[in-house]
């Protein structure tokens, strides 16, 4: 599924409409060459003159071929998914709604891309590198949310761990389904992986100490 296929907000016009279309179609034709020729041997010309594009038209959406492969197309939803959440609600289940919902977008209508994307990141070393430096966008990305949405855990570290604690359980829970080649619901995983880090937090490990 494409940024073009997701709700969009009120008042845009057909130059974001484009933009989107545009930016969804480089996506697309990047990983299809990925996967056909490989994410080394296939270069940003290749992928511009698949989309019907110049290379430069390339770097205006991406500022490299790693980022083609890794950004996200619910990432831009996170922080109005947030915002509609209940001020009074834990920050860990904003960030849960926010990362399941935002992925139910892509999980439903093209959860075979998205296994095959996870599958291409998972066996290039310049791809896995990169997942790192998305993790941390994610995270700032979040810190950033659920600040404006009035979400106060008691000071900025506790947040910052809060935030990648969350995003390590989703992460795992992620290459858990990939690893088992698509097998089960990854939103269900990932709501598993929620309740492990939520009974971690407020309860401790059985027959060890409360973190209380």
């Amino acid at each position: 599924m494409s940024r073009a296929d997701l709700p969009r907000a009120a008042g845009s016009d057909w130059r974001r409409e484009k933009r989107e279309r545009t930016r969804a179609l480089l996506q697309t034709n990047a990983l299809r060459l990925f996967l056909e020729k490989g994410f080394d041997a296939t270069t940003v010309e290749e992928i511009a003159a698949a989309a019907g594009v110049s290379h430069m038209t390339f770097f205006r959406y991406f500022p490299t071929k790693e980022d083609a492969a890794l950004q996200d197309d619910y990432d831009p939803m996170i922080a109005d998914l947030i915002a509609e959440r209940p001020a009074d609600e834990p920050a860990i289940d904003k960030i849960r709604h926010a990362l399941t919902n935002g992925l139910h977008h892509l999980y439903d209508s093209d959860r075979e891309v998205l296994l095959s994307r996870l599958r291409l990141v998972h066996r290039t070393p310049a791809l896995r590198a990169g997942t790192g430096q998305r993790r941390d966008a994610d995270q700032k990305l979040l810190i950033q949310a659920l600040t404006a949405a009035g979400s106060d855990p008691g000071d900025e570290l506790r947040l910052r761990v809060l935030v990648a604690a969350a995003l390590a359980a989703t992460t795992e829970a992620i290459r858990y389904w990939a690893d088992s080649d698509g097998d089960g619901d990854l939103r269900q995983l990932i709501n598993d992986a929620f309740d492990v880090l939520r009974t971690e937090l407020t309860q401790g490990r059985p027959g060890g100490r409360s973190s209380a």
